[in-house]
């Protein structure tokens, strides 16, 4: 970006007092100031007298810039941009349009009302890149300005902090062992943040004190859109889940390890170590994840989206004749949710999983295990009318990019199709088994106990070749196929395609390890980071202090607890991280899809370590959290980032958030424990089956007791080639990404295919299917064809969608469903029944009818 263009800007003459259309941008003709009120989406306004500040800004500013200074701004974002796939493909179209005409032979010729639209198009676009953001979906939750003295670190918001991030953990760990969880989002919290906040403002006293002459009271005035999106993005952090919880289930419950030395010390240790590590590597990769423009984050723009339309004062607009304001299109669409829930969570079960194919033939097993929502592989065109439903594995198709959602959904299909040829071909025994399940089997069929394998915590070789080895369903097989194909692919292939963005990042972390004294954003000049420069900014060794004090926990964790886990276990999963985060979050920025390291960890630690299920559950946890945390800190520091919120009263937040979640979360999880009766089995009466905890067992069993050694060498050997699939297979699809037809490869995104296998084992296509219907209709219809009402409204309805479910389903849990009170018709049962209902055949193939009652290696020979 060129640095000779005035940014700094006084904002009072746009926002001060009310503008009319012809106190600005004097020099335009209305024709023109219309045109970019329209491009700016305030096309619909319906007083011309009265601009909303950020259309008087753009306005100003479109007159204000050079044609000169514009072509240079068009110039770089036409190479920058380049390959961008979040980049609008007509804008650039366009931009490539304005700068072959300015370079032409007869431009200089042109004259009149030709050339004045021309200038009027290359100001325009120029202005929205140089003085907004490139991206629509950025303009329409973000502010082109900011103003510093708006009080963001409150009493007030601290209050909110502390008792939401209580009830938020406390909510998402006791609902996340269910299936489907119910979470509290940061979207629904912002709901009860708001009203909250305004009765503070009305009703606390002015009490303060001054320091070095600043003012600070518990009621400084109004409440502001700073502070609610201050305590938004803090509690976020704290109601985001720690996957510790996973270990201690795994480790405490009877049916997985049964292991009674996990005391509360243990837990605290652990918690501590594994939430704060991946908070240190959130600031060191600041410069890589936060500043650079293409860094979007699509799953955050819905918060900041809220946050607007409850906050926001609004300008009468008639948009494809909708004239409703965001904030009571938000509560019309929550209520209707809110009361339409009732009926797939509670009153109309088979809305939710609406498997009709299976009713046809309830104990047809090969219909069940092809169209099945419940234990098949969900190919079915219509599979749900739940909201909660399509949204566990795409986050929201409200947000995801359309061409994301395509991309996985491809890789989904295909998946499928690897699935049956595994399963009806019954390679590697997996027709004995259930076709899609993520628990471990005997060899006859029934679920494994790892505690026939164990003495003393270790794996036991005599009683192993005595019972019997772990086997996996075809569809958990394809899933780490995928898994083991992803990690070489994303890396090789993400450096490849991203190398321009990262190696420019990269420079940047140099220069600042050369210079501590410079700023973080020097070198990053698009609109966002010049207004966060304004601020003071957190030292780069406040994290790397952070990363220390998680590391001392959890050597004590591993030292004080018989974990059996070595010290230099923990700073190998430290650095697997350093390796691996940069092309995961990278991925993740761009366009909206995450995976994290809990399978590649497993792994390495199950050679390293072999035979030690514990060992490898605890550096899982730290190299999986060290990742998962990172991005969740990442993501708020973006929307941060974009909301103009400072970096310092950010930190504090986010640390009081992390230590308030670490107590919650462990209190919640022991009276899980100690009070919830058939916990994590998979009938539970409250749907508290665990497939998450489960999935975690499993893992545990077959790399870390069993080991990854006798995976590849006698169980499994065909998965150890994944790998090397996934490291030859970036080198074609680079090929054709940057040589093939550009309407094929500008949406084309190999490491999201490769991902879309990742739904399986126990989630299948019934819960993607209809968000890629949802997707269609509105990110690639609705966006294209009425781009204005999308704007304003799109990521508004996906808050309100959610935040509807989530309310609605916490009432209707604690109101019927924790203490039965069931409503009994076809409608709740026909979902259930036969094959779907866990009744009659489980599998193709019976073990029990070959001529030893087993299947695979005899005992005493297992690999």
């Amino acid at each position: 970006m060129t640095e000779s263009i005035a940014f700094e800007t006084d904002l009072s003459p746009v926002a001060s007092a009310a503008l009319s259309i012809g106190e600005v941008g004097k020099s335009l003709s209305p024709d023109q100031k219309f045109t970019i009120l329209t491009r700016t989406g305030h096309g619909g306004l319906q007083d011309l007298d009265d601009l909303p500040p950020e259309a008087a800004y753009m306005i100003t500013k479109v007159e204000e810039l050079p044609t000169s200074e514009a072509m240079e701004i068009l110039k770089e974002a036409s190479v920058y941009h380049d390959d961008d796939v979040n980049f609008p493909e007509g804008v650039m179209e366009k931009i490539h349009d304005l700068l072959e005409t300015h370079s032409s032979d007869s431009f200089l010729s042109e004259k009149g009302e030709y050339l004045e639209e021309w200038e009027l198009e290359a100001r325009l676009e120029a202005a929205l890149i140089a003085f907004h953001s490139p991206y629509p979906e950025v303009r329409a939750v973000t502010d082109p300005y900011d103003d510093p003295t708006i009080p963001v670190e409150t009493f007030r918001a601290y209050l909110l902090i502390f008792v939401w991030t209580m009830i938020g953990a406390g909510i998402y760990e006791f609902f996340r062992h269910r299936m489907p969880q119910i979470t509290l989002p940061p979207n629904v919290i912002q709901m009860f943040l708001y009203p909250l906040g305004k009765f503070m403002a009305a009703v606390l006293p002015d009490w303060g004190f001054t320091i070095k002459g600043e003012r600070y009271s518990i009621n400084p005035g109004p409440y502001t859109y700073k502070e609610q999106m201050f305590a938004t993005i803090c509690i976020s952090v704290g109601v985001g889940g720690a996957y510790v919880s996973y270990n201690i289930f795994a480790l405490r419950l009877d049916q997985f390890y049964d292991f009674k030395w996990v005391s509360f010390g243990y837990q605290l240790l652990l918690i501590l170590s594994t939430q704060f590590m991946g908070f240190g590597f959130a600031g060191i990769f600041r410069k890589i994840s936060v500043y650079p423009v293409r860094a979007m984050w699509p799953t955050l723009l819905p918060t900041l989206a809220l946050n607007r339309a409850l906050m926001k004062e609004e300008k009468l607009q008639v948009i494809n004749g909708w004239k409703i304001s965001r904030f009571n299109f938000f509560y019309i669409v929550f209520g209707g949710m809110f009361m339409y829930f009732w009926l797939p969570d509670y009153l109309f079960t088979a809305l939710s999983t609406f498997n009709w194919m299976t009713w046809i033939a309830p104990n047809n097993f090969n219909l069940a295990a092809i169209t099945g929502s419940v234990y098949g592989l969900g190919l079915n065109p219509i599979t749900s009318f739940d909201w909660n439903y399509m949204t566990i594995f795409i986050n929201t198709p409200l947000v995801i990019p359309w061409y994301s959602n395509v991309n996985q959904y491809i890789g989904s299909i295909i998946a499928f199709f690897c699935i049956i040829g595994v399963y009806w071909s019954n390679n590697l025994w997996s027709g004995y088994l259930p076709i899609n399940t993520n628990a471990l089997f005997t060899n006859t069929g029934e679920p494994f106990k790892v505690t026939k394998i164990l003495t003393n915590g270790l794996f036991d070789n005599e009683k192993y070749q005595a019972y019997s080895p772990p086997y996996y369903s075809a569809a958990n097989l394809v899933l780490y196929g995928a898994f083991f194909a992803i990690y070489p692919f994303s890396v090789i292939y993400t450096t490849m395609i991203e190398w321009k963005g990262m190696s420019a990042s990269f420079k940047q972390v140099w220069y600042s390890l050369k210079d501590f004294k410079r700023s973080n954003f020097a070198g990053f000049n698009d609109p966002h980071c010049r207004m966060m420069s304004k601020y003071k900014e957190v030292p780069d060794w406040w994290f790397v202090a952070v990363l220390v004090f998680s590391l001392v926990m959890a050597i004590l964790c591993v030292k004080l607890y018989p974990a059996q886990t070595p010290v230099w276990g923990i700073f190998f999963t430290v650095g697997i991280n350093f390796v691996f985060l940069i092309p995961l979050v990278v991925i993740y920025s761009v366009t909206g899809f995450s995976f994290g390291l809990n399978v590649l960890v497993e792994l390495i630690i199950g050679y390293a370590i072999p035979g030690n299920g514990v060992a490898l559950m605890t550096l899982k946890a730290l190299g999986y959290n060290i990742d998962g945390q990172a991005e969740n800190y990442i993501t708020n520091q973006k929307t941060a980032h974009y909301a103009k919120v400072p970096p310092m009263a950010l930190f504090r937040g986010q640390m009081l958030a992390t230590i308030i979640q670490c107590f919650v979360t462990l209190g919640v999880m022991n009276w899980l424990l100690s009070n919830i009766d058939g916990l994590c089995t998979p009938h539970q009466a409250q749907k508290f089956s665990c497939p998450g905890d489960r999935t975690f067992f499993s893992a545990s069993v077959l790399w870390g007791v069993i080991g990854p050694k006798r995976v590849f060498n006698g169980l499994y050997p065909i998965l150890k080639w994944c790998f090397l699939i996934g490291a030859l297979l970036p080198f074609p699809c680079y090929a054709f990404k940057r040589y093939g037809p550009k309407s094929f490869t500008r949406a084309f995104q190999p490491t999201l295919i490769i991902g879309g296998f990742l739904i399986y084992a126990p989630y299948n296509l019934s819960f993607v299917t209809p968000a890629l219907i949802v997707g269609y209709v509105f990110m690639y219809h609705i966006k294209r064809r009425y781009s204005d009402w999308w704007e304003k409204y799109n990521y508004v309805l996906s808050s309100a969608l959610t935040a509807g479910v989530a309310f609605s389903s916490i009432i209707i849990f604690f109101a019927v469903q924790y203490h039965e009170k069931d409503v009994t018709w076809w409608g709740n049962t026909v979902s259930g029944g036969g094959i779907e209902g866990g009744n009659g055949q489980q599998s193709r193939l019976d073990a029990s009818t070959l001529p030893n009652g087993y299947f695979g290696p005899a005992p005493g020979s297992y690999p």
